[in-house]
């Protein structure tokens, strides 16, 4: 099963942080790489459920929400190759915080699916590279 993980740390509480990314409908942390986020259906974007379209391109849904941890899942439903519904299956992302030395916050990206290609690791690993570094400067 192919998987990407990356991470880094920001200098801000993890509250913060994670007021700044659990809405699942607000990509606005990220403007150099997410130029739109379209909702879709009737969910809230903190609710399981939601679901959003990333750059006309990305359909994703939000399968989990956990304030407690600080942890969101969430799965890629179609996008572009080589993370399309043909290239890939159960796609699944998570975006997890917790403390770090200073008040910081240790942001971990990770994901994993199922395909016959390993295509979509370096696709993923850069985009989520591209989404730290656009939360990390956001957040200074």
């Amino acid at each position: 099963m192919p998987s990407t993980n990356q991470s880094i740390t920001v200098n801000q509480s993890v509250e913060k942080v994670w007021d700044t990314i659990s809405n699942f409908h607000d990509m606005s942390w990220c403007p150099n790489v997410v130029t739109s986020c379209v909702p879709e259906g009737d969910a809230g974007g903190g609710e399981v459920g939601a679901k959003r379209v990333l750059n006309a391109a990305f359909h994703e849904t939000l399968i989990e929400v956990n304030a407690d941890d600080h942890v969101i899942r969430y799965s890629i439903d179609d996008g572009p190759p080589p993370v399309s519904s043909v290239d890939v299956s159960n796609y699944v992302g998570e975006i997890k915080l917790s403390a770090a030395d200073g008040g910081a916050t240790l942001v971990e990206w990770s994901s994993s699916w199922e395909s016959s290609s390993e295509a979509a690791v370096e696709f993923c690993q850069g985009i989520y590279v591209a989404l730290l570094g656009d939360m990390a400067n956001t957040l200074k």
